[in-house]
């Protein structure tokens, strides 16, 4: 459906997108994930046409788009600012593409009435002025506006970044089920890892303009491919070789040898390596403590009350499963 061929983006003289490879299948909700400045917004507007490349091509259903213009490329966007019109109405604001497409008065309200619909607009909203919406409400609006132009393609560019946490992960539930809904080819990009694990149908990790893996929400954060995505991906803790001695694991060969361990698989058992409670973080469902084992950080979640009742300065034994280990660098 689209592919990225060898695109390379520079902006004076700066590497944004260093020959990006990637390929997004027929109606995947597919996510572009990485810090501030990995390039995945340059990635998403290169393939809407606001950016040309400086070498390598765009494809979608096998036609080169590299130099069509934005509106030729059957693409619709949301911007992280929404980008509406604050002197137009609800309605006007989502006809607007329908009126530059000089679509008739009578289809254009049928049109904004069904994906108003759609995204959760009441009738009676869609004769205000956007500005006397809520965050929540002018976002539908923005997603509003893309699809009523029925695009093949949905770029969303940090879509929720400005909203609240609850109405951002109620907003995520709603945009995935439209997203299935609809069967639209899907481009997100985030930052947020729990936002881009929660949505995906798969993830490319970026950084520094190039990407690190690419793979399901599982893949990655099970099988995470380098250290980067690793410690990007949710929490991990890198052991020391004192550590790793305690726990009485091995680390794997080679000098430049990582090894990582999630949170959720350090476990505490009375049979385990003696650690101190340097921390301790109740979220509900678990407990996150950051824990001291052979003079080094360790952090560990459990959903037990053991773990909810013991203090700062608590001894706690763990142990980890060999199985468990993500190992990077040397012979694993």
């Amino acid at each position: 459906m689209i592919r990225f061929d060898g695109v390379r983006v520079e902006y004076d003289g700066q590497v944004a997108l260093e020959g990006l490879d990637l390929e997004v299948r027929e109606g995947e909700f597919f996510t572009l994930l990485g810090p501030s400045g990995c390039g995945k917004s340059t990635a998403l507007r290169a393939l809407a046409g606001f950016i040309e490349p400086t070498a390598g091509s765009l494809w979608v259903d096998g036609r080169d788009v590299t130099r069509v213009p934005s509106e030729g490329r059957g693409v619709g966007m949301v911007f992280q600012s929404y980008a509406l019109f604050p002197s137009m109405t609800v309605r006007e604001n989502i006809a607007f593409g329908l009126r530059v497409q000089r679509r008739a008065a009578g289809e254009r309200r049928e049109l904004v009435d069904r994906v108003a619909e759609q995204v959760g607009l009441a009738p009676a909203q869609l004769e205000r002025g956007v500005a006397e919406l809520s965050g929540g409400q002018q976002q539908r609006v923005a997603i509003a506006r893309a699809l009523v132009l029925e695009p093949r393609i949905l770029l969303l560019d940090e879509p929720l970044s400005n909203l609240d946490a609850k109405l951002r992960v109620q907003l995520r539930g709603e945009l995935q089920r439209l997203q299935r809904e609809l069967g639209v080819t899907t481009l997100y990009v985030t930052h947020d890892q729990d936002e881009a694990l929660a949505l995906s149908d798969r993830i490319a990790v970026l950084s520094d303009g190039r990407v690190e893996q690419v793979g399901t929400p599982v893949e990655i954060y099970e099988r995470s491919a380098s250290p980067f995505v690793c410690d990007f991906i949710g929490e991990a803790t890198r052991l020391t070789g004192g550590q790793l001695e305690a726990l009485g694991l091995t680390a794997g060969g080679g000098a430049d040898a990582e090894t990582w361990v999630r949170p959720e698989h350090v476990q505490l058992a009375a049979e385990g390596a003696p650690a101190v409670v340097r921390g301790h973080a109740y979220r509900g469902s678990s407990t996150m403590l950051e824990l001291e084992l052979a003079g080094e950080r360790l952090l560990a979640e459990s959903a037990s009350r053991g773990a909810q009742a013991l203090d700062l300065g608590d001894e706690a034994r763990v142990r980890v499963d060999d199985a468990a280990l993500l190992r990077f660098g040397g012979a694993s």
